[in-house]
């Protein structure tokens, strides 16, 4: 193919190559051709000009295919267009002459109509240029139109149109003759060429304005005429031209009407309108020619050009536009309605006719009112249609009122408005759900009075009317659930008070029902007591049936259609009625079958009819009960529900007996009641109706093959029997598109009406299938046909196979017995319900039977493959494979894809040719296992034969989708076939004539399996691959060029695989200009697959998609429909939006929401201010209504001001975005600010963020756009809808959280959210209004304790005005779950009462937190008084705020607490549960109310403990402080009360609490779900933190050792599953306090005991702690066990080499020391600071057992992280472990008489393994930090207990181990060793300092003198001379008298020598002035206290003494000059080392 990429044809190779290859190689010639025409200069194309033409004229000779003519008519055009002109003549007239050639051979064709093509795109490109050649060519090409056939015909009419557009006016001479042309061709009886006739037609309009003026009648009547017999594309494009035409008509400024002589009239709307009305109801007949039928009033409208028209209707209104339509709106309305009224008694004459023109009634106003308008216009439409509503009402009225004066005329005009009443309502209905809570204000205008109009005509005479009105109350519900509750007591109290009127009884109990089915769509639900009266109401109106004749029917069926629809509020109400519902059931039907009889011999025709009624009620609630409450259909209600289902069963066996006697009115009664049962015994198990299944079957049979059914509706049974990927074959109106509401009714065929609500008024209370639109069930006796074939199924696969068999063949028999159009309904329902039969055999996995079976099973299905009806063969194809299913046995299958073989190779005629082909592929889906190679190949030649008939396209159709299912299902196995199918696709693709749109379909679908099947080879670089993927490619490329979208739509979606496969190859530059131009196709099926294709995209290259789509719209593409054209201004992100706001697919909506947010993952950083502008644009489009948020001070209003009167001039990208929209903007403003929490820092930094912008003027960081966030947060918040507002609500929280901490840096001391203050309590304030639903109150209250607790506004009167909030909310909840709302369910008011207390939680923990951190105030402050200020207010001043109200909270908060336990209980405790429920929530919601304890009691749970630890729990005051002088233990207690019962009852109370706030905390911590937030447990953590810190419950805990072990384990265990560092950490501050309370706890035991026993000798106690006297830890029972578990984990965890079986050996371990990560480092020093606390819990003995594991780990620490730091500097981890050994050395265990030697041994063996530490392991030495181990070595030689180092071989090691350091050259270890040494030096027993001084003291001052000799040069050297000075001077301080004087001897000349005199003083270093000083002081010190010795060395040394008086004259004259700098010294030497050594010695 690479041999193809050259300018001109490379004929060597194109002459080599064969016939296939020979197209392909030119269509890859020509596809490169036209790139390099547009990107080569212009001189180089005029050079080879020449030859280039002639090749591509010689290549239009040579038969070119479709694709091929097409591009190569493109490239000519583009040749002339770029290189000469001249010879462009000459080329046209050979085309035409090739066009006049007398040669008609079908092998001349395709050169023929590549001419034409030729002329259209030359035409087009070249337009009027070509001057005046363009009459002859039209004239040629007219001509030839004559004679040609289809294919001829649809060609000529396509470049007619592109001539037409090429030349423009010009063209005006042949526009008549164009015109007429086109005319006979809009009738064609070839669908494609009507198609294309309609698009020429289309072009000419532009310019022929007879078209839209003199002959706009004709053109009207012509295209209905086009409609008759039409297909979906046809109405497609006939229905663009008039609509588009009759627009033209209406907004058109006719040119040159002054001119021309005749004036030319304008046409009005009215006639406009008139026009089309007349097509809706009369059709193509004419409006003169009236025929004779249509007098005789027969014929009706056929059904095709009504929805013709209907599309029409829809083009023109869009055309038109919003705008126009908002004008008009009122005159449209009428005429739309006018449709179905009465003055046209055509549309609806029969009730199948008026469906369906209601159908497309609705279907013009919803498409226009719901896809035209903004949600205010559609306000005002609402307002409109609510007025014809009450003018259609007022004429009813009059009606009724003079009934008996002539009731004829009543009837008929009481008919005359119910359909225009129906579409009314229903549209009314639809247009509220869209508006959702925004529709609000309408209903509170009270002129509009939309409520009231709907409920008046809901006992309009008419039913549909009232079902209608009942389904528009719902929507009004669903859209505003505040008005459900209200509008339900308002028909339940009309139902009670006209319970005798028939009207009103149904109408209200419809609308009763169809209201409960709105609650599962409302969240907030209706309060639970409104079951009660329904049930109430209903078995009243069950009882009283009886008492009046005239009503008994209608109270009948509104008790038990209320009794179904309570139903569907779920098992939580439905639990509560239950009984009564299952009473009424047994008593509806009679006890036995003697009853039964009776009641056939007594009954007449009225009773039966009621009580069929009543029975088909009962039966439709239980079919109900069963699908809505499943947790409730158990063993036990099952034995209630079966007694009547055997009598249910024996009255169908009757009916047909009842029917003969009482005939015509039970008919439908009874074809009702068998449908109801059917319906429920599918639902039921079949094992509980097993003794009826003779007897059910033998019904089901007899439905079937009833006489009486002419209608054969395959087309509502068999689709689900088929494949869904087969029916893709058959017609088109099988595929979803956005015209299936219309459509359907083509579908189902002229006899059979389609679905409406009227047909079973109990599918109002059900969800519609499709979406929001009104449930549209079939008629009865459709629907009784399609359960009984589900019911078939299932009951003849659990009867006997002898049954089985006989009733198989019964069917078989009545099939043969019938004849003509008879046997074909017959046949189908046979075969239906045989294929449920064999579809629910194959799902349960169950085999067919005996042999005899098969037989029968074959015949019937070998008759449905042969049948006239496609869907009836694709059906009986699914079976056939099914059948092999069932049968399961390997050589039936083989025989079943023989006898296929044979009858494709024998068989002539289509119908076999398709059923056994697709049978075929069908085997392979269900059982690939037949794939054995020579089945695969036999299968392959013969679908390959098969595909390539090119007589019948059906044939080609059938057989190249069943090679893609070969293809799928083979896999791998077909790789040997994959190039032979790749050639015959591309030659299909090259050669099948566009006409044959299903061909192409097909194909595309095998290219797409191949793809599939080749996966990632196909990125592979071998020849054989790359040939592959060209092939594809070139296909996919073939395919996008091809007019049909669903073509279009499979070449998207290969392309998309490729990508996946291979994204290198494929050119995302023109896959992504392909999507953006099909964007906002008007195909859905085209739509979904560039969503599709752009969602997966976007998950690679988001960033190249979005802008390769950018540059597609600026490159100004012919092609770019307007609405793509919006990607030049607002990005693919901003198309895509607008496309989201138009959709209602919510399939594709989906699509688009994911493609977004996959692209806002990517990209919403780097394009952070397009993104903002963006969601921006989306949310203020609607915003310019929010002025009433004003701050009341007018000072403070400023910025809520700025926010809502800044309306931007400019014209919006987004015009009126849906509220749904709007919300998934809010969303992504959400998401934004997540992304970038990802990202750079200074996207949360100002300061920064304004250096970097400064920097580089591109950088975008989003604090720069704060502003702008908070005003979208404040839009959202404050706009009419609800979901908007808790959209807008959460983007406030998200703002506030990531934004408070950010300082503001012109402000010192402030943030920068506080400018925005008086914003965030203007979008807080509304939502504490009364009429706030509780959902939103709830999430603002988050919002409220989220602002309040960020610490932004400091000063309180700021701060009040959110807090008032709180408090108001407070105040309203304090009455408890009576006091909220009546208008939702119980659980609501229990969320709103959750969230409140939950607010104030939050802020009342940060208050209690700051006030702990009050020691250092929050903000830094410029001035002294604005910090005291700020400090006081924010601190103090938010305790005081909360502290008003903590008596109401914190009795509040208990109760929450209280009701969060019990509802906890498991489930076995049930019974033990308060009745009427808790404070908060009621019993029977319980279930819902659980979830919003969840979210909240974890705060409550923290700030009550926080509340009870305040209080201290303490007892009541009055008791007298002398209780709480030492800590409140059980004995004090127990000692103290001797008013006992005073004492006794708080004690109680703190008791329960303490285990309430316990009790909870270890339930939630010892089984964590999975989703238990972090937030959750931390809150938890943090209450038990709070609860230790007071001593009344750490005396609980330590008393109760149990209670310590049991809640350690839950620790150990919460440390186990939570990764999080600060949840461990947390979880250890706990495990402290435990140990804590234990130590206290043993501590006052043994202090009573000594008290007690007045013994002064401490030996003779008794042993306290752990241990006792045997010092054993039993594991389960041992508190220090516990905590030493939970140590060793989280030790290990973060030192794996502290575990000796992980690291092999038990001893030391050559590893490197490492530091720890921050956190790590935090949790070992926690784990440290516990396990040295632990031997104060033991007895001596088990201090013992547990001492060497405690030092081990202290020493492996130490060991493991003793890095060495610059600056001397230690790790917190060795910090932390050297801290835990001084506490472990100090231990009074050290000392006791038990353990006084254990541990001496202990720490000596600890000691040497410290000591061990240094020496090199295996000849390698350890790079330890020399400083750690000497200060832990120092530890030891310090301790309390000498005798552990004064051992002589200890003791020598240690002396050595200083004299090595004292050697090692960094002075900041030296410095340490001084510092050290000083402490050993100072130590007041000798025995452990006199060796250390023996051994080092001459060492020390031999080192002090070298620096005498060495000057010092920098501050470390400085300071270690001073560490050394100080400690000889030490030493001279121990030293005995003696010696005394021989030390100071040493130390004064050392001292002396660093002195200067005057004259060097002045230019010393200041290192040196240091030293001057600080010598200068010591001398000054010392010599006053060894006078002695100090002047007899000066009088033996003259020159120190010179030297030294020197000095001090010195000295005295810098005084004078400047202050002295002594003070400086102080300083200096105290850096970090000193500190750390004062922490540990």
């Amino acid at each position: 193919m690479e041999l193809a990429h050259t300018l001109l044809l490379n004929e060597d190779t194109y002459s080599q190559l064969g016939e296939v290859q020979k197209a392909e190689f030119v269509f890859e010639w020509l596809r490169y051709l036209e790139k390099l025409l547009l990107a080569t200069n212009r001189g180089d194309i005029r050079e080879k000009q020449k030859n280039l033409v002639e090749q591509l004229l010689s290549l239009l000779n040579s038969s070119p295919g479709p694709p091929t003519r097409k591009l190569l008519a493109k490239n000519l055009a583009i040749l002339y267009s770029i290189g000469d002109t001249f010879s462009v003549y000459e080329t046209i007239d050979k085309c035409n002459d090739l066009i006049r050639s007398k040669d008609d051979s079908p092998s001349y064709l395709p050169t023929k109509l590549a001419a034409v093509v030729c002329l259209g795109s030359l035409y087009k490109k070249l337009g009027r240029i070509l001057g005046n050649t363009f009459t002859d060519t039209v004239g040629n090409i007219l001509k030839a139109m004559k004679s040609a056939e289809s294919q001829g015909r649809y060609e000529i009419m396509l470049s007619l149109q592109k001539i037409l557009s090429g030349l423009g006016a010009a063209a005006t001479p042949c526009h008549r003759d164009v015109y007429k042309a086109a005319r006979s061709c809009l009738t064609d009886r070839s669908m494609a060429v009507r198609c294309a006739a309609a698009k020429c037609l289309l072009e000419l309009q532009n310019e022929a304005f007879f078209m839209w003026s003199t002959d706009l009648d004709s053109v009207a009547t012509l295209c209905f005429k086009s409609f008759e017999g039409s297909n979906y594309d046809v109405r497609i494009s006939v229905s663009k031209l008039l609509g588009t035409v009759l627009a033209k008509a209406i907004i058109s400024k006719h040119p040159g009407a002054a001119a021309s002589r005749q004036s030319i009239r304008r046409v009005s709307l009215e006639e406009v309108l008139e026009l089309l009305g007349t097509g809706f109801l009369r059709g193509s007949s004419g409006f003169l020619r009236v025929s004779g039928d249509m007098l005789k009033g027969t014929s009706s409208v056929s059904r095709d050009v009504r929805v013709g028209v209907t599309q029409a209707y829809v083009v023109f209104i869009s055309t038109l536009g919003g705008v126009w339509l908002e004008r008009n709106f009122a005159a449209f309305l009428s005429h739309i309605l006018s449709l179905v009224s009465q003055s046209h008694p055509k549309a609806t004459q029969t009730q199948i006719d008026a469906v369906c023109c209601r159908r497309c009634v609705s279907f013009i106003l919803r498409t226009a009112i719901g896809g035209l308008l903004g949600e205010k216009a559609q306000i005002a439409a609402a307002k409109d249609i609510c007025q014809a509503i009450w003018k259609l009402k007022k004429v009813v009225d009059a009606v009724m009122s003079e009934r008996n004066l002539e009731t004829r005329l009543g009837s008929t005009d009481v008919a005359a408005t119910q359909h225009m009443l129906v579409c009314a309502l229903q549209e009314l209905g639809n247009l509220m759900h869209s508006l959702g809570t925004t529709a609000a204000p309408l209903l509170q205008d009270s002129s509009a009075g939309i409520l009231d109009s709907v409920i008046s005509v809901i006992i309009h005479p008419s039913i549909s009317v009232r079902l209608a009105a009942a389904w528009c109350l719902r929507c009004i519900a669903m859209a505003l659930p505040s008005y459900l509750t209200p509008l339900l007591d308002r028909c339940i109290e009309q139902l009670a008070v006209l319970k005798s009127s028939p009207e009103a009884v149904t109408g209200f109990s419809f609308a009763v029902a169809s209201l409960l089915g709105a609650v599962k769509h409302c969240p907030l639900g209706i309060p639970h007591g409104k079951g009660k009266i329904i049930m109430t109401l209903a078995e009243d109106l069950l009882c009283s049936a009886a008492q009046n004749s005239r009503v008994s029917a209608q109270r009948t069926q509104a008790g038990w259609l209320l009794i179904a629809a309570l139903m569907t509020l779920g098992p939580a109400v439905v639990s509560h009625h239950l009984a009564r519902v299952l009473l009424l059931w047994k008593c509806v039907f009679p006890v036995s079958p003697k009853e039964l009889e009776t009641e056939k011999s007594r009954g007449d025709s009225f009773t039966w009819q009621v009580t069929l009624e009543g029975r088909a009620g009962a039966l439709c609630a239980i079919k109900t009960f069963i699908s809505h409450c499943g947790d409730l259909f158990t063993e036990e209600v099952i034995q209630y529900l079966l007694p009547p289902i055997p009598c249910a069963v024996d009255l169908l066996t009757q009916l047909s007996s009842i029917l003969k006697m009482y005939g015509g009115p039970l008919k439908t009664p009874s074809v009702i009641y068998r449908q109801r049962l059917y319906e429920l015994l599918i639902l039921l198990p079949p094992e509980t109706y097993k003794g009826n299944f003779c007897a059910i079957l033998k019904e089901l049979a007899a439905d079937l093959i009833a006489p009486d059914i002419q209608v054969a509706a395959s087309t509502f049974l068999l689709p689900p029997l088929c494949h869904q990927d087969d029916l893709l074959i058959l017609s088109p109106l099988l595929q979803e598109t956005d015209h299936r509401f219309i459509e359907e009714q083509l579908l189902l065929g002229s006899g059979v009406a389609c679905g409406s609500l009227e047909y079973d008024p109990y599918s109002i209370y059900e969800k519609d299938v499709e979406g929001n639109s009104v449930p549209k069930p079939l008629p009865p006796t459709l629907l009784v046909i399609s359960s009984a074939v589900k019911l078939f199924g299932i009951v003849c696969a659990h009867v006997g196979e002898a049954q089985r068999l006989h009733v198989l063949e019964q069917l078989l028999d009545s099939i043969k017995h019938t004849k003509g159009a008879r046997q074909q309904v017959v046949q189908l329902h046979v075969v239906s319900s045989f294929s449920s039969f064999l579809k629910y055999m194959a799902g349960s996995k169950r085999s067919l039977g005996v042999e005899e079976m098969r037989r029968p099973a074959l015949t019937l299905v070998m008759g449905a493959l042969e049948s006239p009806n496609p869907l009836l063969r694709c059906t009986a194809a699914e079976a056939w494979a099914r059948l092999a299913q069932v049968v399961g046995d390997g050589a039936f299958t083989a025989g079943l894809a023989q006898i296929s073989f044979d009858k494709l190779k024998s068989a002539r005629d289509v119908v076999t040719r398709t059923g056994y082909s697709l049978a075929l592929g069908s085997l392979h889906r269900y059982l690939g296992g037949i794939s054995s190679s020579q089945h695969l190949n036999s299968c392959v030649g013969i679908l390959y034969t098969l595909s390539q008939d090119s007589t019948s396209p059906d044939v080609q159709t059938w057989a190249l989708h069943s090679l893609s299912l070969l293809i799928d299902s083979a896999g791998a196995l077909y790789y040997v076939h994959v190039e032979p199918t790749l050639s015959l696709i591309i030659m299909l693709l090259l050669n099948v004539p566009p006409t044959h749109a299903e061909v192409h379909q097909s194909v595309g679908r095998c290219l797409n399996a191949l793809i599939t099947t080749l996966g990632p080879e196909l990125q592979g670089n071998s020849t054989s691959i790359s040939a592959l993927r060209t092939s594809c490619l070139l296909g996919c490329a073939v395919m996008q060029d091809n007019p049909d979208c669903l073509v279009q739509a499979q070449a998207i979606s290969c392309l998309q695989q490729l990508h996946m496969f291979a994204p290198r190859h494929v050119n995302l530059s023109s896959l992504v200009s392909c999507l953006c131009v099909n964007l906002c196709s008007p195909y859905l099926l085209l739509r979904r697959a560039v969503l599709a294709c752009l969602r997966q995209l976007v998950q690679r290259e988001a960033a190249e998609v979005s802008e390769h789509a950018v540059m597609l719209a600026k490159g100004n593409r012919e092609d770019l429909t307007p609405d793509a054209i919006n990607i030049r201004e607002v990005g693919l992100e901003g198309a895509l939006l607008n496309l989201l706001d138009k959709e209602t697919d919510q399939k594709l909506c989906h699509d688009i929401k994911e493609t977004l947010n996959h692209i806002l993952t990517y990209m919403a950083v780097e394009k952070l201010s397009f993104w903002i502008k963006l969601c921006k644009d989306v949310l203020a489009a609607s915003a310019a209504c929010v002025d009433t948020m004003q701050e009341e001070e007018g000072d403070k209003g400023d910025d809520a001001s700025v926010l809502t009167t800044r309306n931007d001039e400019k014209s919006h990208p987004f015009t009126n975005p849906r509220w749904a929209t709007r919300v998934f903007a809010a969303e992504c403003v959400c998401k934004i600010i997540n992304q970038c929490e990802n990202a750079d820092r200074a996207h949360f930094d100002i300061a920064l963020a304004q250096e970097m912008k400064k920097k580089d003027s591109r950088n975008d960081f989003l604090v720069l756009h704060l502003a702008d966030l908070i005003r979208m947060a404040f839009m959202a918040a404050t706009d009419h809808s609800n979901q908007l507002r808790l959209s807008g609500l959460e983007t406030l929280l998200v703002v506030i959280r990531r934004f408070a901490t950010i300082p503001e840096p012109e402000f010192p001391g402030h943030v920068i959210l506080e400018q925005y203050q008086a914003n965030v309590g203007a979008a807080l304030r509304p939502a504490f209004t009364s009429e706030t639903p509780p959902d939103v109150t709830a999430k603002a209250c988050q919002v409220c304790s989220a602002w309040i607790a960020s610490g932004v506004v400091s000063d309180l009167n700021d701060l009040r005005r959110v807090h008032q909030l709180l408090v108001s909310s407070l105040t309203k909840i304090q009455a408890g779950k009576e006091a909220l709302s009546h208008l939702y369910n119980e659980s609501a008011s229990t969320m709103e009462i959750l969230a409140v207390l939950k607010a104030w939680a939050e802020v009342y923990i940060i208050a209690v937190e700051r006030q702990k951190n009050h020691s250092q105030p929050l903000k830094t402050t410029t001035c002294p008084e604005e910090s005291v200020r700020n400090a006081s207010y924010s601190l103090d001043g938010l305790l005081d705020l909360v502290s008003v109200d903590l008596g109401t909270l914190s009795r509040l908060w208990l109760a929450a607490l209280q009701d969060f336990a019990l509802l906890t209980l498991p489930s076995e405790f049930a019974s033990q549960l308060p009745v009427e429920g808790g404070a908060f929530y009621t019993a029977e919601t319980s279930e819902n109310a659980k979830l919003h304890y969840y979210n909240s009691w974890a705060l409550i749970l923290h700030a009550t403990a926080l509340w009870l630890t305040s209080t201290g729990f303490a007892a009541d005051p009055e008791e007298g402080a002398s209780n709480l002088s030492r800590p409140v233990t059980p004995t004090s207690m127990c000692q103290d009360s001797s008013s006992g019962t005073i004492v006794k009852s708080p004690e109680d109370v703190y008791t329960d609490r303490f285990h309430l706030i316990l009790g909870i905390s270890v339930e939630f911590l010892c089984s964590l779900r999975s989703d238990a937030t972090m937030e959750s447990i931390t809150a938890c953590l943090h209450a038990l933190q709070a609860l230790l810190d007071v001593p009344w419950p750490r005396s609980k805990i330590g008393s109760d050792q149990d209670l310590g072990i049991e809640l350690l384990n839950v620790l150990h265990r919460v440390i186990l599953t939570r990764e999080s560092p600060s949840i461990q950490l947390a979880s250890l501050e706990v495990v402290r306090q435990i140990i804590c309370a234990a130590q206290e706890h043993v501590k006052e035991k043994r202090r009573s005991a000594e008290v007690d026993d007045g013994a002064a000798e401490k030996e003779t106690l008794p042993e306290f702690g752990e241990g006792k006297d045997t010092g054993g830890l039993v594991p389960g029972k041992s508190l220090v066990f516990a905590t030493l578990e939970l140590c060793v984990c989280i030790l290990v965890r973060q030192l794996p080499e502290l575990n000796p079986k992980l690291t092999g050996s038990p001893g030391v371990k050559v590893t490197k020391p490492y530091i720890l990560s921050e956190d790590g480092s935090r949790l070992v020093s926690a784990a440290l600071v516990i396990l040295s606390e632990l031997p104060a819990v033991c007895s001596p003995e088990g201090s013992i057992s547990i001492l060497p594991t405690i030092l081990y780990l202290t020493i492996g620490v130490l060991r493991e992280t003793a890095v060495k730091l610059p600056g001397g500097q230690l790790c917190s981890t060795v910090a932390a472990s050297l801290q835990a050994l001084k506490g472990i050395v100090s231990s009074p265990m050290a000392r006791a008489e038990k353990s006084h030697t254990a541990w001496t041994d202990l720490f000596r063996s600890a000691l040497t393994t410290i000591l061990d530490c240094w020496d090199p392991v295996d000849g390698t030495h350890q790079e330890l930090d020399e400083i750690s181990l000497l200060t832990a070595m120092a530890v030891f030689i310090l301790s309390p207990s000498p005798e552990v180092t004064t051992i002589p071989c200890l003791q020598k090691r240690c002396i050595e181990k200083f004299k090595d350091t004292l050697e090692i050259k960094d002075p900041m270890v030296q410095m340490k060793t001084y510092q050290l040494l000083l402490s050993i030096f100072q130590y007041p027993n000798p025995t452990v300092s006199y060796p250390y001084i023996y051994s080092l003291a001459s060492y020390i001052v031999e080192k002090l003198q070298e620096i005498d000799h060495r000057k010092p040069e920098d501050v470390t050297e400085l300071q270690l001379f001073q560490e050394g000075i100080k400690v000889l001077e030490a030493l001279v301080a121990v030293a005995e008298e003696q010696h005394r004087s021989q030390l100071v001897a040493c130390l004064l000349p050392i001292l002396i020598s660093f002195l200067l005199d005057e004259n060097t003083l002045g230019s010393a270093t200041s290192i040196m002035r240091n030293l001057h000083d600080f010598a200068l002081q010591n001398l000054m010190k010392i010599g006053p206290q060894y006078s002695s010795v100090f002047k007899s060395l000066m009088a033996s040394s003259p020159a120190l003494k010179a030297r030294l008086e020197a000095a001090i004259k010195g000295n005295q004259e810098s005084v004078k000059v400047k202050i002295p700098t002594s003070k400086h010294t102080k300083n200096t030497g105290k850096n970090s080392s000193i500190q750390l050594k004062t922490s540990f010695l």
